[in-house]
Order: structure tokens, then C-alpha cells, then sequence
């Protein structure tokens, strides 16, 4: 599939909206559209491609606003403004840098602190912060429940309680707030308020004999920090436009994480990898949950035509892993995937593989992507302080209407 350009020429635009040159110009000064100078040749202009597809959408919809309003919520409206990642052409960059490129060698901390706009001077005072929470506080979290996803959820609003200073939400101080919520994390779950960078404080408390594997969780990291609006930052977002502290706001997209539809989604992939002993289970184990009306996790991403880039990393190290054994495991569910729903692995399907190829807890998948995209959820935390306004999209209402308004015309 060839690249579709990002911008259109004024001439292209024009021609895909069908208008004159003069009403593009009228959409632009109304702020429909985004034009800017065509490098070294400043008077031409250049348009968002994608303002101009979600114009063209709007006119077409114009005649029939049921089915507008209806469209909105599903990858749709409402939109938002934001710099941290675009997703184009089977790609997806932080701030411009190409996420996977970055995955080969940065640290979360270092994507951490490219999302949330930071300049190298504030590297290590933000990491060299201590956890917010003593040992005996976030012990006792442990000891709660053996789901440690769940001790970081009631973590989260104790430390806001304890850490005041959390609720400065100037673009310095939530990046700095941000640092304590990472530490936080780790410490929670490896039981260790380590100095160390999150993947060597993972990789030491669940693989303590294998130092190699701190590279496998430092790149799954990195490729989890962030992937523009999917719903649990959407939450966050929506929790921070209303002025909620740092750790209330990834506190609420903890919650949204933690539908089976979006963090359940690698769980239920490590059943089905569980019950691929062989080929004909692996069809099997696929074709019963269609049977039963279930979606099928792990395959296929409405923004990737082409495969999902950070499955086929997470893949490529699962095959490194030299487990042969759980690799045959792994391509006996991507065949049957791909004869069965004609479809391609997305990243759920990659972590399921890493963390079965590499031995890993059966949470790990979950707590990979949640610590990982923490540091996303920061950056639209600190955008939308930013901005200063409420999110408040509208409903289409389609209960009953009452009587008296019927009668009172």
C-alpha cells in the first residue's frame, strides 16, 4: 500500500472537497481546516490531509445529523488537539521521533520525559525523586490483594492524600509529579524502591536470574507509552480538564485500563496461547470463542491496515527468546488467526507472546501496558491542564419525551 501524503497541496484539497479555491480558503479563516507555508517555497500553502477527510466527512453527514451524532463517539468526535503522538501511515511517532525507532534503545524515563515536553536539565531531578509512599504504606497495598494491579489502584488516591505537592498542575510540577507516580508504580510492584530505571526494577523483581530480559521490558515500555486517544487516555484526559491532580487522573484511566475489552484484551490472549498445545487446538481455541459470539483478542487494529508495528516488534523478541518450545505455541495462534479472521496480530497479541516467550507473570502483559502508558497519560494530563476547558461533549437524546412539552406548543 502506497504512503498517503500527510499534507495536500491547496490545488488537491480543493479537488478532494470539491470547492473552489476561494471556499477553502473561507473553511481555513473559519477554522475548519489547517494551512501552513510549504517549506522553502512560503507562498503556497499546504493542508492537514486529515482535516480535510473529517471535513468531507462532516458535509456528507450534513443531510442526515442522526447518523453524524451517532458516528461522533466511535473514532470520531470529539477532536482534540494534541502533539504527542500521530498515527500515519502504519507509523506512529512521539512528538515526531518514531516510536519503534525509539524503542530500540530509549528508556521510559527518557520517553517519559520527551512526552511530557522536558529538557535534559530536568532529568535528574525528576528521576532521583524518591517513591511518594513509605515502605510500610505501599507494603501493606501488597499484602492487600495478590492482584497488583488493583494495589495500584488503591495506591494511587492515598499517595495524591500524602504527596500535596501533587496538586500544583503547572506543566514543571506535574512532570515532576509524573516521575513520583512511575516510581510509585515500580515499587509497588517488584516490592523495591529502586534508583534503577523501570525495566531493570521490573526485570529484578520478576526475573531476578536473567539481567537480559530488562531489555525486552525496556523496549515493551517504550512501545506502550503512548498511542494517542484510545479511551483510557481519553479518561485521563477528561479527568484533567476537570482539574482532577496528576494521580486522580491516571487513577481514572486506571479504571478504563481495566475493561476486558482494553487491558483484559492480552489476558484473554494468554488463554488462547494456553490452549494451543497443537495446531488443531490453536483453530479449535479460535473458532469455539466465534462460536459463542466472542470477539477474538489479539487481531487486527482499525488504525493499522497493514499489521500494528508494535506487534511485529514485540514479535520479532519473542522469537529471539530462544523458547522454541512456547515460539511453535505462539505461531500455531498467529496461523490460525490469519486463516480464521483474515486478520493480522495487534499489540495485545504482542505482549501475550513476550510475556509467554520469555516466562514472564501472567500479569506482566497488563502491567507492562499500564506502567508503560503512564507516562502517556501524563503528557494528555499536562496538555489538557494546558487548555483550561472542560470536556463536555453532547448527547442525541432518544428516551421519551416529556408530556408537557408536547402540549405546552
Amino acid at each position: 500500500m502506497p504512503d498517503r501524503p500527510y499534507y495536500l497541496s491547496a490545488a488537491e484539497a480543493a479537488s478532494l472537497l470539491g470547492v473552489a479555491r476561494m471556499t477553502l480558503y473561507a473553511y481555513t479563516s473559519r477554522g475548519h481546516l489547517r494551512s501552513e507555508a510549504v517549506p522553502g517555497r512560503p507562498r503556497e500553502r499546504r493542508y492537514h490531509r486529515e482535516d480535510v477527510e473529517r471535513l468531507l466527512e462532516r458535509k456528507e453527514t450534513r443531510h442526515d445529523p442522526a447518523k453524524a451524532a451517532s458516528r461522533g463517539l466511535h473514532w470520531g468526535g470529539p477532536v482534540l488537539e494534541s502533539s504527542i503522538t500521530l498515527i500515519h501511515d502504519g507509523r506512529f511517532f512521539y512528538r515526531g521521533h518514531d516510536a519503534v525507532a525509539l524503542a530500540k534503545s530509549a528508556t521510559l524515563e527518557e520517553t517519559a520525559m520527551l512526552l511530557w515536553g522536558a529538557d535534559g536539565t530536568e532529568r535528574e531531578r525528576l528521576f532521583a525523586q524518591r517513591c511518594p509512599l513509605p515502605r510500610r504504606e505501599w507494603s501493606s497495598m501488597r499484602a492487600l490483594t495478590t492482584d497488583p494491579l488493583s494495589a495500584l489502584q488503591a495506591a494511587l488516591p492515598i499517595a495524591a492524600a500524602v504527596d500535596v505537592a501533587s496538586y500544583d498542575l503547572s506543566p514543571t510540577a506535574v512532570r515532576l509529579t509524573g516521575a513520583r507516580i512511575l516510581k510509585l508504580a515500580t515499587a509497588l510492584l517488584v516490592g523495591s524502591d529502586a534508583s534503577a530505571p523501570a525495566h531493570q526494577a521490573l526485570q529484578a523483581g520478576w526475573t531476578p536470574r536473567r539481567p537480559a530480559v530488562a531489555e525486552i521490558l525496556r523496549t515493551t515500555l517504550v512501545l506502550c507509552a503512548d498511542h494517542e486517544l484510545n479511551i483510557s487516555a481519553f479518561t485521563a484526559r477528561c479527568a484533567a480538564s476537570a482539574g482532577a491532580s496528576p494521580y486522580h487522573v491516571v487513577s481514572a484511566a486506571m479504571a478504563a485500563f481495566r475493561g476486558y475489552k482494553h487491558g483484559g484484551a492480552a489476558e484473554r490472549v494468554l488463554g488462547i496461547l494456553a490452549d494451543a498445545n497443537t495446531s488443531d487446538a490453536a483453530r479449535v481455541a479460535i473458532t469455539d470463542r466465534l462460536k459463542r459470539g466472542e470477539s477474538v483478542p489479539g487481531f487486527g487494529h482499525r488504525l493499522y491496515a497493514d499489521g500494528d508495528p508494535r506487534a511485529v516488534m514485540l514479535l520479532r523478541l519473542a522469537e529471539k527468546s530462544g523458547n522454541d518450545r512456547e515460539w511453535r505455541r505462539i505461531q500455531r495462534v498467529l496461523r490460525a488467526g490469519r486463516q480464521l479472521l483474515q486478520d493480522k496480530p495487534n499489540v495485545d497479541f504482542g505482549l501475550a507472546a513476550v510475556a509467554r516467550a520469555y516466562d514472564l507473570p501472567l500479569s506482566a502483559p497488563a502491567l507492562l501496558f499500564a506502567v508503560g502508558r503512564m507516562a502517556g497519560w501524563i503528557a494528555h494530563a499536562i496538555e489538557e491542564y494546558a487548555a483550561g476547558q472542560l470536556i463536555r461533549p453532547r448527547a442525541r437524546y432518544t428516551g421519551p419525551i416529556p408530556e408537557e412539552s408536547i402540549t405546552s406548543r
